[in-house]
């Protein structure tokens, strides 16, 4: 390709970054003027807008408040996705060059104008998003107060109390918190691991949203509250990312030169690839946690024609569409791109603007929604049974043997995450296999066989008598920590995720190179030594039953969610640390593994004792007054869990044992055999150098005592 043909290149370049520069303002303003409408349109028809007859806090308020959380919504998606592109999607400088094993630097040149975009862009969304949500929670005092706004001072302590002692104006001064701090650290940060801390926090904002409103107050309030985090997690990344590309699509033009004589797009074509990997996902986040949320709040189908109803609806056909334009954006639209076909620039840019036309339609939605009273009524009973005042379900029938297998409560976060790691196992398998390199089906179906063994753990009868007898919620925890993980850990998840991805040569992060990352980081190297792996493993038990720990876990469901999270993860470190073949920092040596191991099952059998002589209930003021009519006494069911405790932590120890030795074993063979083939290689050159150190030994020896004679 000669000089002339390149400038040519540059010049349609520079054409085609500014048409799509001016097209872009024509296509956004549309978007925010049909997100009104339907805000609007939306709020008129749910009646939300309408004057409450108990008590109306004026126009101003009724409408302010889901204008404010609109923009709140949307500022917080921008926020979030505008440093999840910065983490993984963009480069972050011109030169990029490939990290060595002496230097992890990535960058050279300048700071590439499409992450320079990104970080401003999510400091200046964080900012609006920190603000709304400070009018949110303000609006949404004088909402619940039932009266126009006011400076009179006498409603300062009124404020205060809502903010301390009402969980909505907890919730959002949390809110506050987080967006403040999101949007202090994209201001502040530009190294690539606080980039990506950063968006990892962002991530946390979901979580107040997800434990407020209705969705927390039903007959299934857990499986709401998880539906609308997955479903406000997926709407982040999916609309928040589509307004980033808006804001990107001047900087992601041009043409260059490329392999064979031909030509290929300046980033537009590898940052909608990748966003399209992202948005598949977020898509099938969006419509399962919609769809779980719709049968937990209509549960028939004349309820459908009802205002809730009909605005689910709505939103459902707007989320089909959006999907079906991302699915033309997969398929025809990237391909040609990557091909060099710059016929297809604008329009890939196109489609961008018509799915924010949509989404802005669907989060105007989903504000409403959010407002409007379902059809079935949430509230709980007027006169509710001591169980459901602690837990917020009524007590499950008497346990039996049957119970064991027909009495179910999906937890949908961990059916999401179970589908997900499926997925992706299947689909790296199918990969790796098709290029030809080998992945036994034994690990595929061990893997399978873990995942199968934590939906189990997590929403069958363990997770849900666990919440009424202190015997299924221990044996809930042994299984959460020592059984699933043994069988996740032998799938060897990580080896293969770092087969099938490919690396990355322009300086960004994907999912390899964060993997990498964490494998190799001082973090890392700590949690998975196997002395800090067995302390975390044996002392959660103690801090966790000996604390008040374990009532947050009983009692919040962020904190019953997180301490599954710490009990698998600290069972997987653990089985990693023994029997693990996935890259580590530092593994232990087979003998002081095994000496590990028996420690561990001397510490269960010691604490099952000691609980077994327990005089004390722990966590009487839960599991003394539950009001349970059936199974034994709350103390002599402590008993049996500690029981339990002691069987089950026995026999999962005992086959990581086994399989520590049989490690061994095949380990001393393969290095028998690579000294069998290093001795046929050198003609056992080692073992005779070896004898001839005892002959110089020995004639030494000989030496010296002819010399004493």
């Amino acid at each position: 390709m000669n000089k002339s043909q390149i400038t040519e290149l540059r010049d349609e370049a520079k054409t085609s970054g500014g048409s799509v520069g001016r097209l872009w303002p024509v296509l956004t303003l549309p978007a925010v003027l049909l997100g009104l409408l339907a805000l609007v349109a939306a709020s008129i028809f749910a009646g939300t807008s309408a004057a409450s007859q108990l008590g109306d806090p004026g126009a101003f308020v009724r409408w302010a408040l889901p204008i404010a959380k609109a923009l709140h919504h949307t500022a917080m998606s921008i926020t979030i996705a505008a440093l999840v592109f910065a983490a993984a999607i963009l480069p972050r400088s011109t030169k990029p060059k490939r990290p060595s094993p002496g230097n992890h630097d990535t960058d050279g040149g300048k700071a590439h104008p499409a992450f320079v975009r990104a970080m401003n862009l999510a400091a200046a969304s964080g900012m609006v998003w920190t603000l709304a949500a400070a009018a949110v929670l303000v609006l949404s005092f004088w909402d619940l107060v039932g009266k126009p706004m006011s400076l009179d001072p006498t409603y300062t302590t009124a404020m205060l109390d809502f903010v301390l002692e009402i969980s909505v104006g907890r919730a959002w001064a949390w809110m506050i918190v987080i967006a403040a701090i999101t949007s202090s650290l994209a201001f502040g940060v530009r190294s690539p691991a606080w980039v990506g801390a950063a968006a990892a926090f962002s991530l946390t904002g979901v979580l107040p949203m997800s434990l407020i409103g209705h969705a927390a107050g039903g007959n299934d309030h857990w499986g709401a509250v998880n539906a609308i985090g997955l479903h406000l997690v997926g709407v982040a990344l999916w609309f928040g990312g589509i307004a980033v590309l808006a804001a990107l699509a001047p900087l992601l033009q041009g043409k260059a030169p490329g392999r064979h004589g031909g030509t290929t797009p300046i980033l537009a074509g590898t940052v909608l690839h990748r966003f399209s990997a992202l948005a598949t996902i977020s898509i099938f986040l969006v419509a399962g946690s919609g769809v779980v949320s719709a049968m937990i709040r209509i549960t028939s189908w004349e309820q459908l024609n009802s205002p809730y109803g009909w605005l689910v609806i709505a939103k459902a056909v707007a989320t089909i569409g959006l999907g079906a334009l991302g699915l033309a954006h997969r398929r025809y639209v990237i391909p040609r791109l990557e091909a060099g076909r710059f016929g297809a620039l604008n329009a890939a840019w196109r489609v961008v603007g018509i799915e924010a036309l949509i989404m802005a339609v669907v989060m105007s939605l989903g504000t409403v929604l959010g407002s409007t009273a379902p059809p079935t009524p949430d509230t709980p009973p007027e006169v509710p049974t001591p169980a459901r005042l602690l837990s917020g379900y009524e007590l499950p029938p008497e346990l039996t043997s049957e119970s064991w297998l027909t009495v179910w409560r999906l937890d949908w976060l961990w059916v999401a995450i179970i589908i997900l790691l499926a997925a992706l196992y299947v689909i790296a398998t199918v990969k790796v296999r098709r290029r030809g390199d080998k992945w036994p089906i034994l690990r595929l179906a061990v893997w399978m066989v873990g995942l199968a063994a934590l939906f189990y753990i997590t929403s069958g009868a363990p997770a849900v008598y666990g919440m009424v007898l202190f015997s299924m919620h221990m044996v809930d925890h042994m299984a959460l920590t020592m059984v699933a993980p043994l069988f996740l850990v032998m799938g060897a998840p990580v080896t293969l995720a770092l087969k099938a991805l490919a690396s990355r040569t322009d300086g960004t992060r994907g999912p390899r190179e964060w993997i990498l990352v964490l494998v190799h980081s001082k973090y890392s190297a700590v949690i998975t030594h196997p002395i800090f792996a067995a302390a975390n493993f044996a002392g959660s038990i103690i801090i966790f039953y000996n604390t008040d720990i374990f009532g947050f876990a009983l009692r919040q469901h962020v904190g019953h969610e997180l301490m599954n999270v710490h009990f698998l993860l600290t069972g997987y470190l653990f089985a990693l640390s023994m029997i693990g073949t996935d890259p580590v920092p530092k593994r232990a040596p087979y003998p002081m593994r095994l000496v590990i191991l028996l420690a561990t099952m001397s510490f269960h059998a010691f604490y099952g004792v000691s609980l077994m002589g327990s005089t004390s209930l722990i966590q009487a003021d839960w599991f003394g007054n539950l009001g349970r009519p059936w199974g034994a006494p709350a103390m002599e069911d402590q008993r049996l869990g500690a029981a339990a405790m002691w069987g089950i932590g026995e026999v999962p120890t005992l086959l990581l044992a086994l399989g520590v030795m049989v490690a061994w074993s095949r380990d001393d063979a393969r290095e028998s055999k690579r000294s069998d083939r290093q001795a046929d290689r050198d003609n056992d050159a080692e073992l005779q150098a070896y004898n001839q150190m005892f002959a110089q030994l020995k004639q030494h020896d000989q030496e010296i005592e002819r010399r004493g004679r």
